[in-house]
Parts: structure tokens; sequence; C-alpha cells
């Protein structure tokens, strides 16, 4: 966990019921200030219904959180939506107005001047790469370009918090690169991201520490801290020809656990792959084995995923 004093949310036991039945429940977590953050979860896991609780949408059930230095509540809530910005899956762009229109409008809601919207609507628009389209309809952009917009309108008020809900959602390859690489940008610039995403390789690829929800709060950390917490480190030999006594050349090598016979590879559980793999292709050689492949296993972010939620049931509300 991040120190409170340094981070940029916090949630103690956070739950929120539609009735009987609960989106989320007894969620704690904290997001360092500069961090890119990404919760992921099936469809009904909580997902969206947590950025609502933490954007002062919707309140809370139960539970604190913290938001931007701002408790999260009714009272506060204004000073809350100074400090962050939402960007939802669909930016909901006015498409009869030019990009610089629309961001004329919402910069109006911001509260901002005449001559603070123009700084910041030309900075907002130099931001995403957009300075060129500015006065494009709307309705004539692309959807990636339309998310490009939205990210713009999202940077007006220089927040510290911005939450991104499935922001690369039915975008073609090239926009979605496009978009992760806007959010490398805004860490950067030390903005903490909020990322909700049904993409495990976007999450992988962008978020500093990741949380995995369904109804509750199944695991958080560093991608490579929960593949290490729940996959064991194991290596992958394929040979020319199958091993005349597996167990004589394993049993010789220190640091090799187990090993099993699985679709012509044999896979070992060991210790330390850096230690044991030089170890291992000797005995294979003394043994007079052909080697064809010797490497650790790798686990995905998926991997993780599907361990942690697998075929549960889906939660409550999204």
């Amino acid at each position: 966990m991040q120190s409170e004093a340094r981070s940029a949310i916090v949630a103690r036991s956070l739950t929120k019921r539609f009735g009987p039945r609960p989106a989320f429940e007894d969620v704690s977590f904290e997001v360092g200030a500069g961090e890119v953050f990404g919760f992921l979860g099936p469809n009904g896991a909580g997902k969206t219904t947590t950025v609502r609780v933490l954007s002062t949408l919707i309140a809370p059930t139960a539970g604190t959180a913290e938001v931007a230095g701002v408790p999260v509540s009714k009272r506060t809530g204004a000073e809350l939506r100074r400090r962050i910005s939402v960007m939802t899956e669909n930016p909901g762009l006015y498409l009869r107005l030019s990009v610089h229109e629309n961001l004329e409008y919402f910069a109006g809601l911001y509260g901002l001047g005449p001559v603070g919207a123009r700084r910041r609507i030309a900075e907002a628009l130099e931001a995403v790469d957009m300075a060129d389209r500015a006065r494009d309809l709307g309705g004539s952009l692309s959807k990636g370009l339309r998310q490009r917009v939205g990210l713009a309108r999202a940077l007006l008020n220089e927040p510290r918090v911005l939450f991104l809900d499935e922001p690369t959602s039915g975008l073609d390859p090239v926009s979605t690169m496009e978009v992760r690489e806007l959010i490398a940008g805004l860490r950067a610039r030390g903005v903490t991201v909020f990322l909700t995403t049904h993409r495990l390789e976007e999450a992988e690829r962008l978020c500093d520490r990741v949380a995995i929800l369904n109804t509750s709060l199944r695991s958080i950390g560093r991608p490579d801290e929960l593949r290490r917490q729940l996959f064991a480190s194991s290596i992958e030999v394929r040979v020319a020809q199958p091993l005349a006594d597996p167990d004589h050349v394993f049993s010789r090598v220190e640091g090799v656990r187990s090993w099993n016979l699985n679709d012509g590879r044999y896979l070992l559980q060991v210790s330390d792959p850096t230690i044991v793999a030089p170890a291992l292709a000797r005995a294979l050689v003394q043994a007079g084995a052909d080697i064809l492949r010797l490497a650790e296993v790798q686990h995905s972010l998926e991997d993780v995923y599907l361990e942690l939620i697998g075929d549960e049931p889906l939660g409550g509300e999204e």
C-alpha cells in the first residue's frame, strides 16, 4: 500500500448496494499520486459503479473514500469534482459543434473565463495531438478521434486524478495504440490515472499496479508481483528425443523441485530459473539430449486474472 500522505485515492471498506444486491462490498485500496492504476474485472463486477462513487455521482452505502485530498461526500462533492475528471467509454460530444466549440462549452461549465479557456483548450488539444483538427465538426470525427477530444475535454480543468472508463473500447488497433500513448504521456506529467478496462494486455502494458474485482477485491499489486504470488517458478524443456531416464537427469540439478511431461515438453518446478537453467542445460547435454527449447515459463496478467476469477458467477451491478 502507498502511504496515505502520498495517495491520490484512498478507499476504506467501501460498499455500494442497490437494494439487496451489492455492486461491490468492503473494498479497500490506495492509489499513489502519479500512478496509472488498473481496475479489472468481468462485466457486472462493480468497476463502473466504483468510479461513480469515487467521483461523487452516487453515494456509497458504507465505507469511506478520499480522492485528490478531498473526502468523498455530498457536502464536498463540488470541491472534489474541481480536482478530478471522468472520461466515459462514450465521450458524448455535440456532433454539430466543432472540436473547439465543444471544448469552449465545457470550459464554461468548469468556470473558466475567456482567457483561461483559450489557454487550456490550446494546451489540451496539443496534449492529445488534435490542434490541427480544432475546426472539424464532432460528427465528422472517427471514434478514435472523438476519444481524443473526450480526453482533451477531461484535461481542461487540469485534474489531479483522471478516471478513464474503458477508453479504448471499440477502437481499431491504431487508435488503441494512440490512446495508450496518451495515457503514458499523462503519467509522465504526474496525472493520476484510474483505468477500468477489459483488455488485460492493455492493463499489463500501461499500469503500475492493478486491482482485480468481482464484487469484492480479489487481489492488488504490480502485475509481476501477482504472477509471483500465484504461480511457482517453472522452466519448459523440449528435446529432440524423449529422455531415457528423466528422473536421473533432473534429480542431478539442484533447485529442481518436481517435473512432469505434458504434450512432449518437460515442465519443471524450480527454485530460481536464473540459477537452475545453466545447470539444467549442462545436465541435458551430458545426458546426450539435443535441446530444442529451454526457457522460463512466462505467465501473463490474463493467467493471473483467470486464476483469481475463472468461472466465478458475476457480481452485482456494473
